[in-house]
């Protein structure tokens, strides 16, 4: 099995850079460049970079995924539609802000029925297939929720995708804590398969792992044209779509506890969003120079890069933490 995993990794990792080089001069052909913001004015240089990149890892993803997985894939596959419905629905925000040229696409409304209502669905597949029970980080015990999970899951699915979303701010840091979000989901969900199965059929991890690693290898290769200075933006396309697939996966493995771990860094930009908001609410003041986190420090003066290394080792570190007690 893992000689076909690294198979799968690199495959998707090609098949991406191929659309990578195919798909993007097609966007800056048809002017799809991104608007940005009065107030980021450190950004200001990249002002009509193509956006809508994402399409770049869904379709080398999803393409791999599906020739590659094998046996009861039901789970996966409801993954990798979710990962796909995200992602539409991203393309239709980064669309209208295109045709409109504004920074505004759907409205926050539009966006927030959406989530909840793929967050309701897949919570109530979870419960309905069974898949309520959780793995308690750094331990091996499994604990079952029931109903519970329902609740929980709509929660954690509208926390992870809204914050996936919020991280998308510079170059490459998206999509370099999501490359490591889903390698470290593999290896640990690979740990899991066959020792502790929270599932009817034990195949299911299998191509969970297989669709972390297409969506790894699809990743690594977008950072091709997505690191400092970018030369493509995945836009909300990427980012919905992203923060829909990791929750979905974690969730239905039973691994739900461990996204705030893993995703440390997102969950560092949703509650810097979130302080930020509540403290000038009741102080007309501000804690941080610009929310989310990383244009704080990037007001501070560090380079995109140094933020952008600083988050891959928190995503590192953390992800390694998670995979510890499986080993």
């Amino acid at each position: 099995m893992a000689k076909s995993l690294i198979v799968i990794f690199l495959l998707s990792f090609l098949l991406s850079l191929l659309l990578g080089f195919i798909i993007i001069p097609k966007l800056r052909k048809m002017k799809a460049g991104q608007n940005i913001l009065c107030y980021l004015t450190e950004h200001f240089c990249k002002s009509g970079t193509p956006t809508m990149g994402g399409i770049v890892f869904i379709l080398a993803c999803s393409v791999i995924f599906l020739i590659f997985s094998r046996g009861q894939r039901s789970i996966s596959v409801f993954c990798l539609v979710v990962f796909i419905c995200f992602g539409i629905v991203g393309f239709l925000d980064d669309f209208i802000k295109i045709k409109c040229a504004h920074n505004q696409g759907l409205t926050p409304l539009q966006k927030i029925l959406f989530q909840l209502a793929v967050a309701v669905l897949c919570s109530i597949f979870a419960y309905r297939m069974g898949l309520d029970k959780l793995y308690i980080p750094f331990t091996k015990k499994i604990i079952t929720v029931g109903a519970w999970i329902i609740p929980f899951s709509v929660f954690v699915f509208l926390a992870c995708v809204n914050c996936v979303n919020l991280t998308d701010g510079l170059d490459g840091l998206a999509s370099t804590v999501s490359f490591l979000c889903f390698l470290f989901s593999a290896v640990l969900i690979y740990l899991q398969t066959g020792k502790m199965n929270v599932y009817v059929l034990p195949k299911e991890y299998e191509n969970l792992v297989k669709l972390c690693l297409s969506a790894s290898g699809a990743l690594l290769a977008f950072l091709v044209f997505n690191t400092y200075k970018a030369s493509v933006f995945m836009g909300d396309t990427g980012s919905l779509a992203l923060g829909g697939l990791f929750s979905s996966i974690l969730i239905f493995s039973g691994n739900g506890l461990y996204i705030p771990i893993m995703g440390a860094t997102f969950v560092a930009s949703g509650i810097s969003v979130i302080i930020q908001v509540v403290y000038f609410k009741f102080t007309k003041r501000r804690i941080f120079l610009m929310a989310p986190l990383h244009h704080h420090f990037q007001h501070k003066g560090y380079s995109e890069s140094k933020i952008v290394n600083a988050y891959s080792i928190v995503t590192l570190c953390f992800g390694l933490l998670c995979i510890l007690s499986f080993i």
